[in-house]
């Protein structure tokens, strides 16, 4: 995670990030793990890992949320090296699609947040993800992935589950909380995404452009993902091996 988010060439996260409409780069992250412990930031600027100093918020705060300013200042008394995130491909790129749009342009790309669920050797669950936002989005939007319980969400004893795509969607139903809570009721972890993503469409009725993804895994091991529209892939990794889920946009 912390790789994609140093990478330029990774436009969702990080450094290289599409920006807001205002051409400013915000990050939001969020970590959690087994027993509810938890951090995220939002609207974060100039500072690549925002998925470390979301961590920090958790490690070393009673809070699990700081925004803005005050983000950016934990994150520099944490240490970490103020930049400039913006790249002159990213730049290229949003004066190309976006410098003239009025509102935010959904789904043009194909998912944007890094999210990752885990399971380690000794049943422990954790979850993170990292996003730059939706792309032309109006300064100041916050989306799903640093709100617990709608872009990740962990229960040690059940499972932990994370979400990718429009986040208005997720925040709307706190979609990771209601796959946990799926599966707290017994579904595996593919029926328990697949379920939460048929109720957004009968009682959201996204638009047809508009991609959520859903991924999950167990407290039994087993994995889950699954999306609204086509396109959708996530990877899995074991002791047998790495496999590749869904399909990828060409």
């Amino acid at each position: 995670m912390k790789t994609a988010e140093a990478d330029p060439a990774v436009r969702s996260v990080g450094y290289g990030g599409y920006p807001d409409r205002d051409g400013r780069v915000t990050l939001d992250a969020a970590i959690m793990d087994h027993e509810f412990r938890c951090g995220s930031v939002a609207g974060l600027e100039h500072i690549v890992h925002a998925v470390s100093v979301a961590r920090e918020v958790m490690e070393h705060t009673p809070h699990v949320m700081l925004v803005g300013e005050g983000a950016l200042e934990f994150a520099l008394l944490r240490g970490h090296r103020k930049q400039r995130l913006i790249t002159a491909r990213t730049l290229e790129l949003y004066e190309e699609r976006y410098e003239q749009e009025s509102i935010p342009v959904a789904n043009i790309e194909n998912h944007d947040t890094i999210s990752t669920v885990a399971l380690d050797a000794t049943g422990r669950l954790a979850g993170a993800c990292t996003t730059s936002g939706l792309t032309g989005r109006l300064h100041g939007r916050v989306g799903d992935s640093p709100i617990i319980g709608a872009g990740l969400y962990v229960d040690g004893e059940v499972g932990a589950a994370a979400a990718t795509g429009v986040g208005e969607l997720a925040m709307r139903v706190a979609a990771s909380s209601m796959v946990i809570e799926r599966m707290r009721a017994g579904a595996g972890a593919q029926e328990a995404c697949e379920s939460v993503l048929s109720f957004i469409r009968s009682r959201l009725r996204p638009a047809g452009s508009q991609q959520l993804a859903l991924i999950a895994v167990g407290r039994d091991g087993l994995t889950g993902g699954s999306s609204l529209l086509p396109g959708f892939s996530y990877v899995v990794t074991s002791e047998s091996g790495t496999t590749v889920h869904g399909e990828s946009v060409d």
